[in-house]
């Protein structure tokens, strides 16, 4: 094993999620036992912080490429010579910022993201944090007869409520920095299983976000909203959540497949701004009973 290898170390947040990195230069491509040692960091606290970073747009995407492949973040604009970055951007003026709201990244896909990777440029000197939600916790933490109702239900999830013509951030988009495409077909639904194991530990995670589930599929209405607004509460508890104060040169990178998260809008009169790359990830499963 290499000198630099030797010196890479993980640190866990002491949260219920969450571990800095350290002892790793992004700038370059990574050995395969690195790469694997950012993975196991990922499985074992689902949030990884690596702070210090000095990298550039093809280090990024180098890296994304590495655990696993680019995707495309549907309905906001990437930028213009890199198809699968996306700028997040809250100028001083601003008034709202982008992902004010608990959600699982693209959860509304027929294969989301597992990872997604955050790279912070510019950021304020106070407020701007994002937090995590474990949602291995979030299921392990309700009643044992919800937990095995839910296994075996399934929940429709759409884009539509945010990027859908005439949807929340069609309607802000004139107030928001970072650009949105909002589509008609934002309003395409998907379904995914309520429980679903994740693919490298088996662990059960809740997979339902106040966002993108929009109901439980085949229930009524009110006894769906009823069940997701129960669900929506539980699953962000303050004893499930990790909070990641950033520091330009900090890479965050999170596992969709168990975590949600919220960017705080707390920073009026500050410059913030992030590049953004998603990992592909595969049709999520059902966890069994």
């Amino acid at each position: 094993m290499t000198a630099t290898r030797e010196k890479l170390k993980v640190t866990p947040s002491g949260g219920p999620a969450g571990a800095y990195v350290t002892g790793i230069d992004l700038s370059h491509t990574l050995e395969a036992e690195e790469a694997a040692a950012l993975k196991q960091a990922l499985a074992d606290h689902l949030v990884i912080a690596l702070p210090d970073q000095a990298i550039s747009l093809d280090d990024l995407e180098r890296l994304t490429d590495q655990l696993g492949g680019r995707d495309i973040t549907p309905f906001v604009k990437p930028l213009a010579d890199r198809p699968y970055v996306i700028r997040i951007l809250k100028e001083p003026q601003d008034k709202l910022n982008f992902a004010n709201a608990w959600h699982t990244d693209l959860s509304y896909l027929p294969a989301p993201p597992s990872y997604t990777l955050l790279y912070c440029l510019e950021c304020p000197p106070t407020g701007g944090d994002t937090l995590f939600a474990n949602q291995y916790r979030a299921f392990e933490t309700l009643a044992p007869d919800l937990r095995e109702e839910l296994l075996g239900l399934d929940a429709v999830h759409s884009a539509g409520m945010a990027y859908g013509d005439g949807g929340y951030l069609d309607r802000v988009k004139h107030m928001l920095s970072t650009e949105i495409e909002p589509s008609k077909d934002a309003r395409r639904e998907q379904i995914h299983p309520a429980v679903v194991s994740h693919p490298d530990t088996g662990n059960p995670a809740l997979y339902i976000n106040q966002v993108y589930t929009t109901r439980i599929d085949g229930w009524e209405k009110s006894q769906s909203d009823d069940l997701l607004a129960r669900l929506a509460k539980q699953s962000v508890d303050e004893s499930l959540v990790w909070r990641l104060k950033w520091a330009k040169g900090t890479l965050a990178i999170w596992d969709n497949r168990a975590t949600q998260h919220f960017a705080m809008n707390d920073y009026q009169g500050y410059r913030r701004e992030m590049v953004r790359t998603s990992v592909k990830g595969a049709a999520p499963k059902r966890a069994k009973f």
